[in-house]
């Protein structure tokens, strides 16, 4: 019997090749890399930082379909194909978690799938699911 569980859902975009939107293997689920398509219109959004944000709700609604969330990410890492980017996917991102984030590694790249200027995957672990919450939101909620 195999400990590899596969995850889709439709509420991210769907894979482009022989691969998995996740797997989950025991207490731990790998999420694809995903890009920065917009659910609602199936574009790119203008900016870095809206991308961030895409990218960040497209792992969260996979995390979802297997029963966790992105708050239970313990890595992520965050592909780009232009350091410069990074201050402005770095505020995005920052606003996506709560204490303590995860671990991330950032990879400036040649390229991405359909000329994305990023990709992010995921590490989640199962246990305890909560919702993602943006930071700004609780912290506005705690006033």
């Amino acid at each position: 019997m195999s400990n590899k569980i596969p995850i889709s859902t439709n509420k991210a975009p769907a894979a482009v090749g022989p691969y998995s939107q996740a797997i989950r293997s025991g207490d731990l689920l790998f999420i694809s890399g995903q890009l920065p398509i917009d659910m609602s219109t199936g574009e790119f959004p203008d900016t870095i930082g809206e991308q961030t944000h895409s990218c960040l709700t497209n792992l969260d609604a996979i995390a979802k379909e297997a029963g966790t969330s992105l708050q239970n990410a313990v890595k992520l890492t965050v592909f780009l194909t232009d350091m410069n980017d990074f201050p402005e996917m770095n505020a995005a991102y920052t606003e996506f978690f709560l204490d303590p984030p995860p671990a991330r590694s950032t990879i400036e790249v040649a390229g991405l799938p359909k000329n994305a200027p990023i990709e992010i995957e995921a590490i989640c672990t199962m246990e305890n699911p909560q919702t993602v919450t943006l930071a700004a939101d609780r912290r506005s909620r705690a006033r």
